[in-house]
């Protein structure tokens, strides 16, 4: 099944540029609704070019801590998923060509109902699902269901993704692959540019879809050696950990919050656009 997306739309674009995509990661709700949706209008123009807005979730097992603190604070602070769909929904308002990708958990979507959001994500302006504990073996549950509303579904492959099993992996995925480039939880080591580089090389031999890296990706330098080798370069835990920085002894955001993630959102843009 086929379909035009977003998501489709500015890899191709930017292919011609000749340049990786910044994928900006950031938990919606995370520290407040109003400064969570304050980081995320102001994300395209400070350089991301894919946007991943994870749905909080009270057991994000796949998460290192700065990820899984910035859930937790967003459920304190009331986040639900209804109302991330209406942040998506107020930031088409002012852009309607930045891809949202929902990244997460199946429970919460599972809860919704499925279907119920499935059509809703796609009514908000959502263009794709990032869902880490949902197997291609199970893809009857939900992948192919979001296709049939348009909504790309991205999957993950990682360094033990062997020979073997990257086939299931890539067989319904749309949109992109997001490439763990380290074994573990998001956010705990550095990536090995070289290594990388080969492993998107090899997964290429299997897909023409474009490969965006993450896990570990945390500053300028790191980014652009990672984009040498890859069609987009994943940043999370370094924005949320900026979020976490600018926080008050008692976890409220300051004046600081938002503009501590879009002055590391434009400093990762530039080391991408640098020939």
């Amino acid at each position: 099944m086929s379909f035009d997306t977003r998501i489709d739309r500015r890899f191709a674009a930017l292919k011609t540029e000749g340049r990786a995509a910044l994928v900006t990661f950031v938990t919606a709700g995370d520290p407040d609704i109003e400064t969570s949706s304050k980081i995320l209008a102001g994300l395209p123009a400070a350089g991301a070019d894919v946007i991943e807005l994870g749905m909080p979730f009270s057991d994000p097992m796949a998460d290192g801590p700065a990820i899984q603190a910035a859930s937790l604070r967003a459920l304190k602070a009331g986040q639900t998923m209804r109302k991330t769909l209406a942040m998506v929904k107020d930031f088409r308002k002012v852009d309607d060509v930045t891809p949202i990708v929902l990244m997460g958990y199946y429970n919460p979507i599972y809860v919704f109902p499925g279907e119920a959001f499935l059509a809703e994500a796609k009514a908000a302006g959502v263009d794709g699902l990032i869902v880490v504990d949902v197997p291609p073996e199970a893809d009857d549950e939900l992948c192919l269901p979001a296709m049939k509303h348009g909504l790309n579904f991205i999957r993950l492959a990682t360094p033990t993704t062997d020979a073997k099993r990257l086939p299931a992996v890539l067989k319904n995925t749309s949109g992109f692959l997001y490439y763990v480039s380290i074994a573990g939880i998001t956010g705990t080591a550095a990536p090995d540019a070289s290594a990388v580089h080969q492993q998107v090389k090899r997964i290429k031999q299997s897909t023409a879809l474009p490969v965006a890296v993450g896990f570990g990706v945390k500053t300028p330098q790191q980014a652009k050696a990672i984009a040498a080798g890859a069609d987009g370069v994943v940043v999370g835990s370094a924005l949320v950990g900026e979020i976490e920085k600018s926080l008050t002894s008692e976890g409220r955001a300051t004046a600081r919050t938002a503009p501590a993630v879009l002055d590391l959102v434009k400093s990762l843009a530039s080391a991408l656009r640098k020939t």
